[in-house]
């Protein structure tokens, strides 16, 4: 008797659940920032084969902040999810937003190397495009240094 494999339903960036998330109060109002690195991120690329990256983010809170835990979680779910890389940072990113409400957000997606090529994106809600107001400008004179792993 032969066994059937049963495939799971393919999940796709719709079934992203930005709830998983939860918000703790800012404990404090002064300015601070706060810098968050997930280096083992793991995702579905748009042919179901795994893709791999680091996202560094960076949070200038207003009256919430990220719940390291749910963050975990939240990023776990990803892991089953069939997205592009391209529209899956814009989601976090409005996943962050949406939430968190934070006073800045920058997300740098380094995804490491596909057929020998590397990519990074970047999103900060400090952006004139992106609605903010270019009130810090520290965006525009970093370096762009970054390592690529062959």
């Amino acid at each position: 008797m032969s066994e059937q494999i049963t495939r799971e339903p393919v999940k796709t960036y719709k079934d992203i659940d930005r709830s998983i998330l939860k918000p703790i109060p800012n404990p404090t109002g002064q300015a601070y920032e706060i810098k968050i690195k997930i280096p083992e991120f793991t995702f579905l690329g748009v042919k179901e084969q795994p893709d791999f990256a680091v996202i560094y983010c960076t949070f200038y809170p207003g009256k919430k902040i990220i719940e390291l835990k749910s963050l975990k979680h939240y990023v776990f779910q990803l892991r089953n999810i069939v997205v592009s890389y391209e529209r899956l940072i814009n989601i976090i990113y409005d996943d962050l937003i949406a939430v968190y409400e934070p006073a800045r957000l920058r997300l740098v997606m380094v995804c490491n190397p596909r057929g020998g090529i590397s990519s990074k994106l970047t999103i900060d809600s400090d952006w004139k495009i992106r609605g903010g107001k270019e009130q810090f400008n520290d965006w525009q004179i970093v370096e762009d240094e970054w390592s690529v792993e062959m």
